[in-house]
């Protein structure tokens, strides 16, 4: 159940063709502040003090089969590969592996990625005082 006393930040995904698009559609919300995609500091964003609203808010993220399918397997792909060319060397053998599981369709794509970061700022995430809520639909 999505809560009615928290603004509603809305995200659509036939404007979502890829990573860097979500970024720029999601960096909208933000105050003075432009996010680039990286995963670890989307987490950051999401706890706060960034220009989201205080006290939480609710995601809604509108024809999110659509990003679901942008952000699936062919994305996560190109993303692995990017990752493998500026990673540390110590962590490319991690990233090779990863990039094969990826390439058969297996694990998890940078869809689930994203709603898992974001679920852990909601109802029964890890941090869920951040109260964000993730409206998919």
């Amino acid at each position: 159940m999505t809560p009615t006393d928290l603004p509603v930040l809305t995200i659509d995904g036939d404007r979502v063709d890829d990573l860097e698009s979500f970024t720029r559609e999601f960096s909208t919300f933000l105050d003075d502040h432009t996010w680039r995609g990286n995963l670890d500091a989307f987490n950051d964003i999401l706890r706060g003090g960034f220009g989201t609203p205080e006290g939480g808010f609710v995601l809604r993220w509108v024809n999110s089969d659509r990003s679901r399918q942008t952000l699936g397997w062919d994305a996560t792909i190109r993303w692995y590969e990017e990752n493998l060319k500026v990673c540390h060397p110590d962590n490319r053998a991690d990233v090779r592996a990863r990039l094969d599981r990826a390439r058969k369709h297996e694990g998890t794509t940078l869809f689930d990625w994203l709603v898992d970061i974001i679920r852990i700022h909601g109802p029964g995430g890890r941090e869920s005082e951040d109260r964000v809520h993730l409206d998919l639909r």
